[in-house]
């Protein structure tokens, strides 16, 4: 293994701080919130950062450097212990291991604060009992063509598992459409003949319509998701933004949305605190300072590298165009991330979609031996 990859496995389970002025006028003060390395709790530090941002918490003591998954699940339970003494936290607290590897949110495409609840609904709890607003801009637009399809399948679950079915009634012509679409259409299996009923037809238009819009918006964000939350959010409040399948810091002022920057590659850089969401795919965004105003990065040896690489040998000394690159770099891994995440759930759906029509074909099996097995006397 080499050095890099062996500063990489040590450090993934650990965060560093970062130290930031927030508040209006009188309330401005210094915090320390927690960044993001690799592939770190998103949930879980998004909820943290709120809660610190907030001054429900406190990183103890005030020269703490770095923080791990325990002491911050323990922090968080611990307000919600005492926060919430007269109310029943089982549901929050049972879903806090899976902050580590991350959550089932399932978002509805027709309301920004509308989320479909999974198993016991600790994940939605969690978010109550915190105080925390989970938003999304995952929206479809009323006025739009999909809008009427959206409705009858209006969250993300449904709409995967209704490919799946979709997919499985065509057999695989629905996800091979999708995944093949370069492929001349002579060099394609051909589909064998099916009469297909009319509810049958109606479900293919269906999932043909939903499966174009997922596409259509993977960043799960649209624009009229976004001018949505900027003009309905309250201002200065912190609310947890579900996006790419990722949760972050969400924080309205001047009639602007912005992001709290929490990447580690910006633990050196004082001046990129929050970034300034201006499109759906973050092309035009723009990083900003604690008073919102355009960041002017310090630069330096240590500029846009991940703190665990700092000290290690080939590591620091990047150049602007070095640093953009591990931008874009992230900004894609992400991106594939949100999409392995959308073919994983949607080959699951359809496995299971398809051990439930086996399991039904085999019951129906069942029946009509034993009704052949009977004697007429």
């Amino acid at each position: 293994m080499s050095q890099r990859n062996s500063e990489r496995a040590l450090s993934v389970d650990v965060w560093y701080l970062k130290e930031i002025a927030f508040g209006p006028g009188d309330e401005r003060r210094n915090y320390k919130i927690i960044t993001q390395n690799f592939n770190g709790p998103c949930s879980l530090i998004a909820i943290c950062n709120i809660l610190i941002l907030r001054g429900k918490i406190e990183i103890l003591p005030p020269s703490r450097k770095t923080v791990s998954y325990d002491y911050l699940s323990q922090l968080v339970a611990d307000y919600l212990l005492t926060s919430c003494p007269d109310v029943d936290i089982s549901a929050a607290l049972s879903i806090m291991p899976h902050t580590q590897q991350g959550m089932h949110l399932n978002p509805v495409f027709t309301g920004a604060t509308s989320f479909r609840p999974g198993g016991d609904g600790g994940e939605l709890k969690l978010f109550e009992q915190a105080g925390i607003r989970l938003v999304h801009g995952w929206l479809v637009d009323p006025a739009s063509a999909d809008a009427e399809v959206i409705a009858r399948y209006p969250d993300y679950d449904a709409a995967v598992s209704l490919i799946a079915e979709v997919d499985h009634l065509t057999q695989g012509q629905l996800v091979l459409e999708e995944v093949d679409e370069a492929e001349p259409s002579s060099a394609r299996p051909s589909a064998p003949t099916i009469r297909y009923t009319e509810e049958e037809k109606s479900k293919i238009r269906d999932a043909i319509a939903i499966r174009d819009w997922i596409h259509t918006n993977q960043s799960q964000l649209t624009y009229h998701g976004l001018f949505h939350l900027a003009t309905t959010l309250p201002p200065n409040e912190l609310v947890a933004l579900f996006r790419s399948s990722h949760l972050s810091v969400l924080y309205r002022a001047d009639d602007a949305l912005y992001g709290l920057a929490t990447d580690a590659i910006f633990l050196h850089e004082p001046s990129i605190v929050w970034e300034r969401l201006e499109d759906v795919d973050g092309g035009w965004s723009t990083f900003v300072d604690a008073d919102f105003r355009k960041s002017v990065p310090a630069g330096g040896d240590f500029a846009g590298e991940a703190p665990e690489m700092v000290g290690v040998p080939g590591g620091g000394d990047m150049s602007d165009h070095q640093l953009a690159q591990q931008l874009q770099a992230e900004e894609e891994r992400r991106a594939r991330a949100a999409q392995e995440r959308y073919e994983r759930e949607k080959e699951e759906k359809k496995q299971k979609y398809l051990a439930e029509m086996e399991e039904y074909r085999q019951r129906q099996l069942a029946k009509k031996k034993s009704k052949s097995d009977c004697t007429v006397m």
